[in-house]
């Protein structure tokens, strides 16, 4: 006879034994020749080497899935304690492919649309992404849960979130406070997609420890960010020596993506977005990846589609007169 006891103190006990104990129960009955009693985040397993070996790394698994993905469906506890060939945990459960991390009270974050899909299966395969479209599109949010899932699944050590601050029709030297009160409010989005996702206690654990990491562009030089998923959003108020230098800055176990609108510039008309030149040359690049969002993938409000659209069709009216007095002028000068 052996015994074992196994700790679930890494993950939500809920998630493991189920409502009233319904994954427990189900545990029992693929190990009956096991004795086995749950005591507040411990399990005791009782009986012969080979059953409670064999029990041991089914657990593990579940344990190992809960720690990267937060939720279990029973159906998918049951493959996992089923399939003798099931080993890699680390793959999503078949229905909640589309789910990215879950957060605090369960909250699901899911890629909600086409593009946030494609943007989550080419961070699976790429180590730059640039995601290009309109505000309201979920670019950040998903760039956001992406990072947040590759910190769960340890594959990375930190998160660093960044983003150039640039005033929009406002002036820094105007706000009130100390520089971090001053740039704070432009990098609230990225606050505000963490807290969805990280439960306030670990999300201030994380942040005074510097494992994630919310900061201006400006403090990236310098620096090689390695181990690292690192998020430049609103990058189209970057200039190109600003791009180029967070570009370089990506080191060799590191992973980036680049968000930004190019319809939503906010630098002063005698500089250039870099974003324009970056996503130009570097297509065709391995291993770096473009997606371009459109107002079908807007999830805010309806109207911000019709808002998008509207602009666009505006812009498109505006270019047309614009080569039309441009024609003119080169008439009136021949």
């Amino acid at each position: 006879m052996t015994e074992a006891i196994i700790n679930l103190e890494t993950v939500n006990p809920i998630e493991f034994f189920g409502v009233n104990n319904s994954k427990f129960e189900i545990l029992k009955r693929k190990f009956p020749l096991l004795k086995l009693l749950s005591r507040g985040t411990q399990i005791k397993l009782s009986g012969q080497p080979d059953e409670v070996s064999a029990a041991q790394v089914k657990i593990g698994q579940v344990i190992q899935y809960l720690e990267r993905n937060g939720h279990l469906s029973e159906n998918y506890f049951s493959k996992i304690l089923g399939d003798d060939e099931q080993g890699d945990t680390g793959n999503e459960d078949p229905a909640n492919n589309d789910i990215l991390v879950f957060g605090p009270n369960g909250r699901v974050v899911r890629a909600k649309t086409q593009n946030q899909k494609l943007m989550a299966q080419a961070s699976e395969k790429n180590d730059i992404i640039f995601a290009i479209g309109p505000a309201g599109t979920g670019k950040t949010y998903t760039a956001v849960a992406l990072a947040v899932r590759a910190l769960k699944n340890k594959a990375v050590r930190k998160i660093i979130l960044t983003r150039p601050a640039v005033e929009a029709g406002e002036s820094l030297g105007f706000l009130p406070g100390d520089l971090k009160e001053k740039i704070d409010p432009y990098l609230r989005p990225l606050y505000d997609a963490l807290d969805d996702m990280i439960p306030s206690d670990k999300l201030n654990y994380y942040m005074a420890n510097r494992i994630i990491e919310i900061a201006p562009l400006a403090y990236m030089r310098g620096r090689t960010l390695d181990n690292a998923f690192i998020i430049l959003d609103e990058a189209q108020n970057s200039t190109e020596l600003q791009l180029k230098m967070f570009l370089t800055r990506i080191g060799s176990s590191a992973k980036a993506i680049i968000t930004g609108d190019l319809t939503q510039i906010d630098l002063p008309k005698n500089q250039k977005s870099g974003l324009f030149k970056a996503t130009r040359i570097l297509q065709g690049i391995e291993g770096i990846a473009h997606i371009t969002l459109d107002e079908a993938d807007v999830v805010r409000h309806r109207l911000v589609k019709m808002i998008i659209r509207a602009y666009d069709k505006d812009q498109v009216r505006e270019d047309e007169l614009e080569e039309k007095r441009a024609a003119r002028r080169d008439q009136a000068t021949s």
